[in-house]
């Protein structure tokens, strides 16, 4: 049984501690900790069988029982706890994004070298079954060359204000995921980036310096051209959608709802509404992300989301951020230029 720590207490930590404690065979969470520890996040910890709370993660970092690390604090924490938590031999699954800031990323891609520790970065929907579904098919060739991939991805109502200025953007924030989609679904890389965006939901988004409605197109190694479309509203529901088409065939997935049922009469045919955000969608996804992360400690195999996947959906958003600002298509190599990579 392998013993763990949580740092960060917030949506995605208690995300991750019901899922370990209900859902994961060969885990358990002995301590969370957060800054902001308070009576009510205790009685929780406690309720799902947690040994230990604290405010201070260097009390997880410094016990030998624990093995690995869920860094689930903010995003400026998850780069120089990722390397405390390395270089104090834990095997370490990291919440999107590493950081925004690449250098950072590259410093954490060391120590994970010097290390020799297990690292996972948290796209969890890899893990979801319809998009994994999706990616066995495409591996196993039967949609033949593939030619055009399609992803949708639309939030049911936008974050806050607050939040979109320290998120780093649409690009880096919302489509990181479909950056990560498209390599996943595919298994080729981004060598080309072109991005529009606009402001039709919120125009204090644009007052931020962001866009809320964005359509971007990847031409990959592999020959294929993929078409992501974006939009921080959408009024009915949390959107999800992919398709990839090939010289064998297409194969598509659409959204889970609370039902299939269909109710068909004289005035129109009526189906449930997506699924209204991402916790409800995802959270078997989240259970078997964690529960794969400790198979790779327990079978020392390789973790399947690693520090490089965790790179390179970041490079192709800078690539989208500054295609989108310039107007102009931006290679990959020229970003990776930039960063000595």
């Amino acid at each position: 049984m392998i013993k763990v720590g949580i740092i960060g207490a917030g949506r995605i930590g208690h995300v991750h501690g019901e899922s370990i404690s209900k859902f994961v065979k060969n885990a358990t969470v002995k301590t969370i900790a957060d800054p902001f520890m308070n009576e009510k996040i205790e009685a929780w910890a406690k309720s799902i069988g947690v040994e230990k709370t604290t405010k201070d993660y260097h009390d997880i970092l410094s016990d030998p029982e624990i093995e690995a690390v869920l860094i689930c604090a903010s995003t400026d924490q998850h780069a120089p706890v990722s390397i405390e938590a390395l270089r104090a031999g834990k095997h370490v699954f990291c919440e999107k994004p590493i950081d925004h800031d690449v250098e950072k990323i590259k410093e954490v891609l060391s120590v994970v070298k010097e290390t020799g520790k297990k690292y996972q970065v948290g796209f969890n929907r890899r893990f979801d079954h319809n998009f994994r579904a999706i990616h066995e098919a495409v591996k196993a060739g039967k949609v033949g060359k593939q030619q055009i991939i399609k992803i949708t991805s639309r939030d049911p109502e936008p974050p806050p204000i607050e939040y979109v200025k320290v998120s780093g953007g649409i690009f880096m924030d919302m489509t990181i995921h479909d950056f990560d989609m498209v390599r996943y679904l595919s298994g080729s890389e981004a060598e080309e980036v072109f991005a529009v965006g606009s402001v039709t939901v919120n125009p204090e988004i644009g007052k931020a310096g962001d866009v809320d409605t964005a359509v971007i197109t990847l031409k990959l190694a592999n020959g294929a051209t993929a078409v992501i479309d974006n939009c921080r509203a959408a009024c009915y529901g949390y959107d999800q959608r992919a398709e990839v088409f090939g010289t064998e065939g297409a194969i598509a997935i659409s959204n889970d709802s609370d039902s299939n049922a269909v109710f068909s009469c004289k005035d129109g045919v009526i189906a449930e509404k997506p699924m209204f955000f991402f916790l409800e969608r995802y959270m078997a996804a989240y259970a078997r992300e964690i529960d794969e992360f400790v198979e790779a400690i327990v079978n020392n195999t390789e973790t399947p989301v690693t520090a490089n996947d965790g790179l390179q959906p970041v490079l192709i958003g800078l690539a989208a951020k500054k295609s989108c600002e310039e107007g102009r298509p931006v290679t990959l190599a020229e970003i990776k230029k930039e960063y000595s990579l």
